[in-house]
């Protein structure tokens, strides 16, 4: 198989809408809609393009833990969507992926907002195989405050009679 770019919905959707705030805060919610746990932690997209994603989540109440600092799950929830979005608009349109693995470092407190980076070099995978995507979660500061790695199983997508 060759590669063939993506057609992912949620590519099209960035192409029209990502250049505006108002267009990001759509693509953000129809992603929401689309996989509704995801909204728990209201991302807001920041950039969407084939081998990289990045997004934010803002620290507030409804991500804290008993420390008043963002739950681990939720930067793990960040960083599935990240993957997920990653993989979904860089994979070659004849294949298709399902998350099937998580491992997660938690490296500092996650005191303030967030921004979750998910980049991947090579995206032109042939054959069914497992991937894996690393995501890191950065502070205000600068800060490595979170790593996971995300396996993803890509394989073709069944013919169409």
């Amino acid at each position: 198989m060759s590669y063939k770019p993506s057609k992912s919905l949620m590519l099209k959707l960035w192409k029209i809408f990502g250049g505006f705030a108002i267009g990001r805060w759509i693509v953000g919610k129809a992603l929401c809609f689309t996989a509704p746990y995801f909204g728990t932690i209201k991302p807001k997209l920041i950039i969407v393009k084939p081998g990289h994603v990045e997004l934010t989540i803002k620290k507030r109440r409804a991500v804290y833990n008993h420390l008043k600092s963002v739950h681990a799950i939720a930067m793990c929830n960040a960083a599935e969507l990240s993957a997920g979005v990653c993989i979904d608009i860089s994979l070659s349109d004849d294949f298709r992926w399902i998350p099937i693995g998580m491992t997660v470092q938690y490296l500092k407190i996650a005191k303030t907002d967030l921004r979750i980076i998910c980049k991947i070099d090579k995206f032109d995978w042939q054959e069914a195989e497992d991937v894996v995507l690393p995501v890191d979660v950065y502070d205000n500061a600068h800060n490595k405050v979170f790593h996971a790695d995300i396996t993803m199983r890509i394989s073709p997508k069944p013919s169409q009679p």
